[in-house]
Parts: structure tokens; sequence; C-alpha cells
């Protein structure tokens, strides 16, 4: 019976896959109706970070607090995450206000857990995106999404799906005209990513 009930909580989606499920399928209805019921300030942030790309709603990004009402390397990772959104928001001022805050909680959160996967994407996000008289450097990021690529292989209740981290991995490679870009793609296509990531493969950023 115990076993049977180990079983059964193991397929028991948490809140934070309901999340991963909604963002991957471009669901942003819903997972703004999640979003209105978090329960921690962890889970707001991460439904903030989640539902920004899906609707590129700026009062997602108002009131964010300096800092995490914990040490959590992920909830500074995520935090970051926001503000460098916030940071490609408005005015040259407001870009850097925004990007030394950011760099700031990811240096927090590379310190207390450099292995968290969302500490790893955010980074590699962060260095594909970053100027780079800001550090953005797309080489040291492809290096950092493949840490996450092992990572996720290893650990599926993470939050970042293994297929996420490869189509970050696979979008360095592109930035860096990487012949192996091309084999990269045809591995995610084959998996049928859901809609959210098929999309990115469809049209990436500029």
């Amino acid at each position: 019976m115990l076993t049977t009930l180990a079983l059964v909580l193991t397929l028991v989606p948490t809140r934070a896959d309901s999340v991963e499920h909604y963002y991957a399928h471009g669901n942003a209805t819903a997972l703004r109706s999640h979003c209105q019921t978090a329960a921690s300030q962890a889970e707001d942030l991460l439904c903030r970070y989640r539902l920004y790309p899906l609707t590129m709603d700026r009062t997602l990004l108002d009131d964010l607090p300096s800092e995490t009402e914990s040490a959590s390397a992920r909830e500074n990772a995520i935090l970051a995450g926001l503000w460098g959104y916030k940071a490609a928001t408005g005015s040259i001022i407001n870009k850097i206000r925004c990007g030394r805050r950011a760099g700031r909680l990811m240096e927090r959160a590379k310190e207390s857990g450099p292995d968290d996967p969302f500490v790893l994407l955010i980074e590699g996000q962060s260095l594909l995106f970053r100027p780079g008289f800001f550090g953005g450097d797309s080489r040291r990021a492809l290096e950092v999404l493949r840490e996450l690529q092992r990572v996720t292989a290893s650990d599926s209740e993470g939050g970042v799906s293994t297929v996420e981290a490869d189509l970050w991995v696979w979008y360095a490679l592109t930035r860096l005209k990487d012949p192996d870009a091309d084999a990269a793609r045809m591995a995610i296509e084959s998996r049928n990513p859901p809609p959210m990531y098929a999309e990115f493969l469809a049209n990436p950023p500029s």
C-alpha cells in the first residue's frame, strides 16, 4: 500500500509543474489564472517570469522586490531574470539601473546555487541578450547552457525541461553560426516539442 501511495504521489503534478505546462503550451490565460493564487513570493516570481514572454504585459514587472525573502539561488535567479526583462524596457538610464540590479541578484544566485537549473537558464539567457560591452558573450552562454543540458538530463523535477535546455543550446549555436545547429534543431523537432518551443524554433529572437 505504501508503495502504491508513493507512486500516486509522484504522479500528482505540483504547482510548479502546472506553471511549466502552461508556459510550454503558450496558455497565457490559464497561467495568469494560476498566478492569481500564488501562495508564496517564490511562486509569484516564477509565474511572472513565465507569463511575461507570453504576454509582454509590463504590469507584471511593476512592484518587483529589490531582494528576495529567502537566500534561495532559484529565487534570486528568477528575480534577476525579471529585472532583466525590465532592463529591456524604457530609457537608457532604466536599462543601466535595472541591469545592475539584475547582475547583483544573479551573482548572489550563482554563489549559493551555481547548478540550479534556473540559475543556469537565466545566466545563459542573460549572456546571449546582453550587449557585449555589458558582458554579453554567446560563446560563454553556450558553455552555461551545455551545463544546463547536463543538469536537466539528471533532474526531471528541476523546473526546466530537457527540451527547453536543448532549445536554448540550439539558439546559442545559431547565434554562433555553429554547424552543429542544424543537427540540434532536427533532434528537437523529432521530439514534437510543445507549441511554445515549436514557435521558438520557427521564429527565434533576432
